[in-house]
């Protein structure tokens, strides 16, 4: 979760570091810090807890050309100054993303050997680790980096600058993501496109278990056995003005009006309505590899894993195919029972969710069809899943996911399509229609953006609240739990989502007329039902926000607000009512005046276990 920039060239280290950070914040971060060399060859650290702009008061007018930075998301010891990175030994200076599984015996080891350690931090061994090695071989860093990266476990993505080697940086990766960048007489080392798209947007992916050598003028990749690699050139065609706010107030609230542009781009190419049917060039299975599923594993963590929810209806209701969703931090110790007539679905917004990324290894150890559904080209997941599906969401910076979420939702009903298609459980009547309807929900979403004050009005009404319940039935149920996560995640409300019918089994004990319940509740074959779980929650003096279709002149008698949405096949309105329980945690966090795009303790991209 951590930002790792680094830059060797003619132009301002200091500037163009301190730039790169800033385009890295949305990670999430408590600390930051920057190594640089001088003018007259000497190294100079500069860290400070706390945000970028705190970093950069304390740097003193400082001429250099090489360096590297980092902004810290706390793993190991408390946030602070002296655990911030860079972390020195000698004449050694280590930013590092990951987790260094055995830091505690090296710590042991190297301490016996008369190095001291001043922080709590895991990275700090690297540093000496790399310090040790250089000193037992003079004259060769990379050479001491891969020796120190022999004897580590874990995951790292990680940049080092030595005074001894002031013309160069080395760099190398494990299970964290890391990018170079190509410029003219000067190149770039980042954890992540935006650091960098500013000065260039030419890029070499760096792989697993790969090191670099970065010099103004040349970039060599290796092995961790030392062979040289030859690496493709990449070129990034989005520009930086798509991950600015263009106007709005907050990143959030531009990628949830951006979600109309974002469904389009992800049905684009995709629909095939006089056939009716779906396509999905990239999908890597054939119509008999889909017949012989026998059932589909989907591993997803926090907001992805609500949406791989969503996937479990849809597949389970469409194309009779067994189901099961599983957390990714749980999957790969739970002895899962795999085999190669099941597909694998990973679905990560950033490509580089390390729990995930673990459990698709190990699900291809059995042998299983891996498929990534990720918003990031060139990500670590979509190279190691056996196919990609992008979500073509574009860039995201606010760190509650909106428009990757809708997307990947969109990526599921298209992929549920097809196999009821193949497998012969959807007619193409049906699937024309269906078809059609989705075509119809970019529209649907920008009805509800227009209805959006109504919206706000009562987010202000409810925000004072210390406890907020979100209920659903079916396929709107993920939805509930996506509501609650969004409404902590933004406004530190303590939020829970329930399927509604479980209310009954515990959590109406805490029901009161301080508790405010958000009820889903489009009208389909489980709408009955609901109204009932309704009235339970009315009848404890609970305060009830019905979403509901804008037709439905029955619900607003049991509920103190009604929030419509247009009609649509009930199949589809996880696709409208997700727009709402979006919209009402973002106004209220603004209410409550909370940091909305960079919500506290939490990370964009979550790259450690």
């Amino acid at each position: 979760m951590c930002g790792i920039v680094g830059y060797i060239g003619e132009g301002d280290a200091v500037s163009i570091l301190i730039e790169s950070l800033k385009k890295l914040e949305y990670r999430g971060y408590d600390s930051a810090g920057l190594a640089l060399l001088d003018d007259e060859g000497k190294p100079q650290v500069f860290k400070s807890e706390g945000e970028i702009s705190q970093l950069e008061s304390i740097l003193p007018k400082l001429s250099s050309c090489v360096g590297i930075g980092h902004t810290r998301w706390a793993t190991h010891g408390k946030p602070s100054t002296v655990n911030a990175h860079p972390h020195v030994s000698g004449s050694i200076c280590v930013v590092h993303n990951g987790i260094i599984e055995n830091y505690q015996e090296l710590k042991e080891a190297l301490e016996s050997e008369g190095f001291i350690f001043v922080s709590d931090t895991d990275t700090e061994v690297l540093a000496h680790l790399i310090n040790k090695y250089h000193t037992e071989h003079p004259g060769d860093l990379a050479g001491a980096l891969k020796s120190a990266l022999e004897v580590v476990r874990g995951s790292y993505a990680l940049a080092v600058l030595s005074e001894e080697h002031p013309h160069e940086l080395v760099a190398a990766r494990k299970d964290s993501p890391l990018i170079i960048g190509l410029g003219e007489n000067e190149n770039f080392i980042a954890s992540d496109i935006p650091a960098i798209l500013k000065y260039t947007n030419r890029v070499i992916y760096v792989d697993n278990l790969e090191m670099v050598t970065v010099k103004k003028t040349s970039v060599q990749v290796f092995d961790l056995e030392g062979n040289p690699k030859t690496k493709e050139e990449h070129i990034i065609q989005w520009d930086l003005e798509a991950a600015e706010k263009a106007g709005y107030p907050h990143f959030m609230l531009k990628e949830i009006h951006e979600q109309t542009s974002s469904i389009h781009e992800t049905l684009a190419g995709r629909l095939q309505e006089l056939e009716g049917d779906v396509t999905f060039e990239e999908l890597g299975l054939d119509k008999e590899q889909i017949r012989k599923l026998q059932r589909i594993e989907i591993i997803a963590c926090g907001t992805s894993y609500n949406a791989g929810l969503v996937g479990k209806y849809l597949f389970e209701g469409q194309t009779g195919i067994h189901t099961d969703v599983d957390n990714g931090s749980e999957f790969r110790y739970s002895n899962p029972v795999l085999a190669p007539s099941t597909l694998v679905i990973a679905i990560t917004q950033s490509g580089e969710t390390a729990d995930t990324l673990a459990a698709v290894r190990e699900a291809a150890s059995y042998g299983c069809k891996t498929l990534a559904i990720t918003n990031v080209v060139g990500s670590t997941m979509s190279r190691e899943a056996s196919n990609t599906i992008y979500t073509r969401a574009g860039p995201e910076i606010g760190v509650a996911a909106t428009k990757s979420f809708i997307s990947q939702l969109v990526v599921l009903y298209l992929l549920a399509i097809h196999f009821a298609r193949v497998c012969s459980m959807m007619d193409a009547d049906r699937v024309r229609k269906l078809l059609s309807e989705l075509r119809k929900i970019p529209g649907h979403v920008d009805r509800i953006l227009m209805d959006k004050e109504r919206i706000q009005k009562c987010a202000a009404r409810f925000s004072a609240s210390k406890d907020y319940f979100f209920i659903g039935r079916n396929i709107n149920y993920p939805i509930a739990l996506e509501g609650a996560l969004k409404l902590k995640e933004i406004s530190y409300i303590h939020a829970e989502g329930y399927a509604a019918g479980e209310l009954k089994h515990g959590p109406l004990a805490l029901l009161s007329k301080d508790v405010p319940v958000v009820a889903i509740a489009p009208q389909g074959h489980t709408y009955d039902k609901i109204l009932s779980n309704i009235r339970e929650v009315k009848s404890r003096e609970a305060s009830v926000i019905a979403i509901a279709d804008s037709d439905d002149n029955e619900i607003s008698k049991y509920v103190d607000v009604v929030i419509p949405i247009p009609k649509t096949d009930v199949i589809l309105s996880p696709l409208l009512t997700t727009v709402v329980v979006q919209l009402l945690a973002y106004y209220t966090a603004l209410e409550r005046d909370c940091s909305i795009d960079k919500p506290r303790n939490l990370a964009k991209s979550v790259t450690v276990e």
